[in-house]
């Protein structure tokens, strides 16, 4: 009888795959298997699953039949991203891009990912207490990157919190020391000012950041009308030193002006006919008898019409 079976031995931690003229057909769990010989070529691959990572080799269409499907996992590591591979619950390599297969056994395989490109963070408002105890609001925004993501991924838990953190206490360390009129002088300076407080630390967290800044300064109702009534008191003086400057101008002109008509009669007299030229352009029709004074004539008739 052993002459015409094909028979098979699977440990406890073990699994196999029956091939059948060179296509996969099924799965083998521990245990004993017999297989009667006939005209087909059959054969079997055998896995240990203390080491639950498929072998490279292994045809990956093999792994679409629906009983090998159930004997699996399947990890999918983005281009942009790094993995962390855990066997055990213990840290065994950093995972490239690719589809990682594993077999579903005893041991626990965990991937733990993490994105590589530059990272946008905005950091709530919260409020903060000025030198001068006005409570303002600071909406702040960074950008960042992973530079080694063997720390990231085995050394820092929930990253999110620990840059919040990082970035909200330099925002109260500056904040702090200024007043309000100083904060809102200096805004510019916030973010090189918070970057570089935080920079040792976001090092030590595996990261690199080139870019922060502020991007809302929010005040209180009461500030803020404060400081509106100021600016509007500032414009409306703004504005009458002008008006003031433009009058003063204004009458020196006109008095150079006086000085030189009084000086050149000539002038006097070529400005009394401009004058009179502007006047007669509202004039429709205008009678004017002989002489040879034509134009005294006019000036006494439009300075009687005056």
């Amino acid at each position: 009888l052993a002459a015409q079976l094909d028979i098979v031995e699977v440990r406890q931690s073990e699994i196999a795959l029956v091939f059948e003229d060179g296509v996969c057909k099924g799965v083998l769990l521990p245990g004993r298997h017999a297989y009667w010989k006939g005209v087909r070529q059959r054969s079997f691959r055998v896995f240990d699953r203390s080491h639950p990572r498929l072998p490279d080799d292994l045809d990956r269409h093999a792994l679409r039949v629906p009983a090998v499907l159930e004997q699996i996992q399947v990890f999918s590591v983005q281009p942009f991203e790094k993995a962390a591979l855990f066997i055990d619950r213990k840290f065994v390599e950093i995972l490239g891009p690719g589809d990682f297969v594993f077999w579903k056994s005893a041991l626990s395989v965990d991937v733990t990912k993490v994105d590589m490109r530059i990272q946008h963070v905005e950091i709530p408002s919260q409020e903060l207490l000025t030198k001068d105890r006005v409570t303002l609001r600071i909406n702040f925004v960074f950008q960042y990157r992973v530079v080694d993501e063997m720390r990231v991924l085995t050394e820092v838990k929930d990253l999110q919190t620990q840059l919040y953190i990082l970035f909200q206490l330099a925002l109260r360390e500056y904040v702090g020391n200024l007043t309000l009129d100083e904060i809102l002088q200096k805004k510019e300076e916030i973010g090189p000012f918070v970057l570089d407080r935080v920079k040792p630390e976001l090092v030590s967290l595996g990261l690199e950041s080139s870019q922060a800044g502020v991007k809302d300064v929010i005040l209180p109702g009461e500030i803020r009308d404060i400081m509106n009534q100021v600016l509007i008191a500032e414009k409306r003086a703004q504005a009458n030193v002008i008006t003031r400057r433009e009058e003063t101008a204004s009458t020196r002109n006109l008095l150079n002006t006086a000085k030189l008509m009084e000086e050149n009669p000539l002038l006097f007299r070529l400005k009394e006919l401009e004058y009179m030229e502007r006047l007669t352009e509202k004039v429709s029709e205008i009678n004017v008898n002989g002489g040879s004074r034509l134009l005294d004539q006019l000036r006494s008739i439009l300075l009687s019409g005056q």
